[in-house]
């Protein structure tokens, strides 16, 4: 069997374990404020994560998977983009064993561009995009900024809404949970277009020239492949990780919870699809960074400054996210060059 074919094989069951992972760990994004509210059990949110997720990932996962693909790197032969896909799912399976919300955007990016950097210190300057790189790290700052601050605007909004409504005789709380339960939808539908390309962006290429086809076709084929990844993990793990974002964070009543999804289901909508139309690729931002930061922003906002979070957990993730960066990106390039060493490439 052709070395090629075997490496894209490989790397696809790679795939598919990464979009696992993006199911298990970030099931939660989507979800945790309406268990936080008590608005949905577990299961059924998780069954709307499932149906939601992958009809994002399958209609819009092409826009991010453009920019992993073929945007931070030119293109990436299949032995580098099984190791960069390893390294991203060893950076997040050890995150995990910590018990911090792994950003996967950020771990995938990141392994991508130590893909590049080894490229780069082996004599090929041309296998960094300079310019994607440094619009992705300020989409990494921007993003939960910019979370916080729409829950804050959404929060004072829907508040003025129900107090209106109150007055008018409409039961609040049920007019809310509706809403809430609409933004879950949203929020997990633009997940799944954000994240799937996490899962499957760096085998673009390597699909395309195996197959013979053109970029959109296999990128079709991989968002179906990362969709089916994504709804297994959520639906097998992705109830351990709602336990601790949706109760340990904050608490949420229906108001402050249905600001936070709205604010984040935007965000990460907004930052998938807006520099796809203006630039021709997607962002691959966190959507771990945009839930947390507008449950944060929804506690404060709702319970005041001090009592409002767990600071103390919030360091503690923070933290995770910083070292996200260096951490995968270093897990790649020893990866990438010991596997070179040792294998047909």
């Amino acid at each position: 069997m052709d070395i090629v074919l075997i490496y894209a094989i490989v790397g696809l069951i790679v795939s598919f374990y990464i979009a696992w992972n993006l199911g298990a760990n970030d099931a939660s994004n989507p979800t945790d404020a309406a268990v936080s509210a008590g608005v949905l059990s577990v299961k059924r949110a998780l069954i709307l994560f499932a149906i939601f997720a992958s009809l994002g990932a399958i209609v819009q996962g092409r826009m991010v998977m453009k920019t992993l693909g073929r945007g931070i790197v030119p293109s990436i032969d299949p032995l580098g983009a099984i190791a960069s896909s390893v390294s991203a799912g060893l950076w997040i399976t050890l995150m995990t064993y910590f018990g911090m919300p792994v950003s996967t955007s950020q771990s995938t990016a990141s392994a991508v561009l130590g893909y590049g950097m080894l490229k780069v210190l082996e004599g090929s300057a041309t296998q960094v995009n300079v310019g994607v790189i440094y619009t992705i790290l300020i989409s990494w700052v921007t993003s939960p900024l910019n979370s916080m601050g729409l829950t804050i605007l959404n929060y004072f909004l829907l508040k003025k809404l129900a107090m209106a409504l109150h007055k008018r005789g409409y039961n609040v709380e049920r007019f809310f949970k509706y809403f809430l339960i609409a933004n879950i939808c949203f929020s997990a539908y633009a997940f799944g277009a954000n994240d799937v390309g996490n899962a499957t962006g760096v085998y673009v290429a390597t699909i395309s020239n195996l197959w013979g086809v053109p970029d959109e076709a296999s990128m079709t084929f991989l968002a179906f492949l990362g969709a089916l990844g994504i709804v297994a993990g959520g639906l097998t793990w992705g109830y351990r990780v709602i336990y601790t974002v949706a109760f340990r964070v904050t608490r949420l009543d229906v108001v402050s919870a249905t600001a936070a999804k709205f604010a984040n289901a935007l965000n990460v909508w907004l930052f998938t699809t807006i520099p796809y139309i203006l630039f021709g690729w997607g962002m691959p931002i966190s959507t771990t960074h945009s839930s947390v930061a507008s449950i944060i922003a929804a506690g404060i906002v709702s319970k005041g400054l001090r009592k409002g979070v767990n600071y103390r957990l919030v360091m503690y993730i923070v933290g995770a996210w910083v070292f996200t960066l260096p951490g995968a990106m270093g897990i790649s390039m020893a990866l990438n060059f010991i596997l070179k060493q040792i294998l047909p490439h």
